[in-house]
């Protein structure tokens, strides 16, 4: 971390339109290239991905002119003032529905993610906005990983990185960005058997430093700027080979299942 505890958050410039098949590395790098302030990488800058620019450039998108949704996607979205097409990918993508009332639909995904809609969104989605959805990336991890890879080749500086996405969380309005895939960092800082700044042994204290990361970017990206990667620079993080996984809560210890 920097010396001063200062830290930075630049978005960066000119990503364009993404699609699939795209080389999102190349154009992350490339970005980073004509972003003032980005170059020279350092060991303390990650990059923040969001998740939309990851499930075009992997194809995870669903076309919803072909979508038949069943009878009670139909009947909540008609209820609802809902597109019944997007509750039926819902619902077909869905691990688990944990509460479908109210307009809300909230799912399970396969990769233990509980979240509205399964994560499957239809904003930002490009040109076809209206006709299709985009999916979570099926291994964000793995996506993190790719994107790292591809930097590091291309500048020799290892840049951790986390793909984000927008989250609600219970009891609380508004959406915040968190963590869905990391790579090169460790998403926990377990905290617990340590004093804390008046001596007092900490217990139960676990810090998500990469839903902090994500958190944070999102504050530099917005929602409406089209811009979807930004670099972290002089944050606190422990290097290594976490996966987004040791931050789902098993279900034995869910209080809420």
């Amino acid at each position: 971390m920097s010396a001063d505890r200062t830290i930075r958050i630049v978005a960066l410039d000119g990503i364009p339109e993404i699609r699939a098949g795209d080389d999102l590395g190349a154009f992350i790098g490339n970005a980073l290239g004509r972003t003032a302030g980005a170059l020279p990488l350092g060991l303390d800058d990650v990059l923040v991905v969001t998740q939309k620019v990851v499930s075009k450039s992997e194809g995870a998108v669903v076309d919803l002119t072909g979508v038949v949704p069943r009878r009670a996607a139909v009947t909540f979205a008609k209820r609802y003032d809902r597109d019944p097409r997007q509750i039926e990918v819902v619902l077909r993508e869905a691990r688990r529905v944990v509460r479908m009332e109210n307009g809300v639909l909230i799912t399970e995904t396969p990769h233990g993610f509980v979240c509205a809609n399964g994560g499957i969104d239809a904003s930002n989605v490009g040109p076809e906005t209206g006709s299709v959805v985009t999916l979570l990336p099926a291994d964000p991890d793995r996506s993190a990983a790719g994107i790292r890879a591809s930097v590091r080749s291309r500048f020799g500086v290892d840049v951790p990185v986390v793909v984000s996405d927008s989250f609600g969380r219970p009891w609380r309005w508004g959406i915040v960005d968190i963590a869905i895939g990391v790579s090169g960092l460790q998403p926990l800082d377990d905290l617990r058997g340590m004093p804390d700044a008046d001596g007092r042994i900490m217990h139960s204290t676990v810090r998500n430093v990469a839903d902090e990361l994500a958190s944070a970017a999102e504050l530099a990206l917005g929602k409406t700027a089209g811009r979807p990667v930004a670099l972290v620079r002089g944050a606190t993080f422990t290097r290594g080979e976490g996966s987004i996984r040791e931050v789902i809560i098993p279900a034995a210890n869910d209080l809420f299942r």
